[in-house]
């Protein structure tokens, strides 16, 4: 079962992980950031969403953008320490640790995603596909979602649609473009030792394929 949902906002960050410091986004929505806004319209443990493409409708702008970040964070090992000796600090001063960082965002960004999923061994019993297609359909005409769908970061939100019929490529991005090596997703089979997938990226005349999670494409 698949969809075809066009998404649209003023601000988009698809973070680059080989960037430490300054964030710098990819050129195009990642396969996992595109994932992870559908999730955040229906998510299911019966179901599990995979791309299949995203045609960029806009041409693409970067723009810089100053914020006040924290440079610190609590971590899980901190936190059992403390539990276990039942004493210390849990928490941020943000007076403390407050820094301005620089990043390179997208700006006025619009994308149709096509996506399908597939059932999964947590399916109950009653679950079929056509019920999760009627649900999400459903979801997305009403604007309905579990938490706010964004761009990468959840202070670009990110508004969607029913998408129906083929977008139109901006002239700008006719003809092929390399985009490198892209984020795919992330594999978690192992929860304790996460892994990044990423694969090469190419932009034709608007549309970025993306290759089955299977592929020989997908890097590990």
């Amino acid at each position: 079962m698949s969809i075809k949902l066009e998404v649209w906002g003023d601000y988009a960050l698809f973070t680059r992980p080989e960037m430490k410091v300054e964030r710098v986004s990819y050129d195009v929505m990642t396969p996992s950031a595109a994932r992870g806004l559908i999730e955040a319209i229906y998510w299911h443990p019966g179901m599990r969403w995979h791309i299949d493409r995203i045609h960029v409708c806009t041409p693409i702008h970067f723009t810089n953008l100053r914020r006040n970040e924290i440079k610190s964070k609590i971590i899980a090992r901190t936190v059992n320490t403390v539990m276990e000796r039942g004493k210390g600090e849990l928490y941020l001063s943000t007076s403390e640790d407050i820094q301005q960082r620089a990043a390179l965002l997208l700006r006025d960004v619009r994308y149709v995603i096509e996506a399908h999923f597939e059932m999964t061994k947590q399916a109950a019993p009653g679950d079929n596909p056509g019920k999760f297609q009627d649900i999400v359909k459903r979801r997305i005409q009403r604007g309905q979602f579990y938490h706010q769908p964004c761009f990468g970061c959840r202070e670009f939100p990110a508004q969607f649609r029913l998408c129906e019929g083929v977008p139109p490529c901006p002239e700008e991005l006719r003809g092929e473009r390399d985009l490198g090596w892209m984020l795919y997703d992330m594999d978690y089979t192992d929860l304790e030792n996460s892994t990044p997938l990423f694969f090469r990226g190419v932009l034709r005349d608007g549309v970025l394929e993306v290759p089955p999670w299977d592929s020989e494409e997908v890097r590990r």
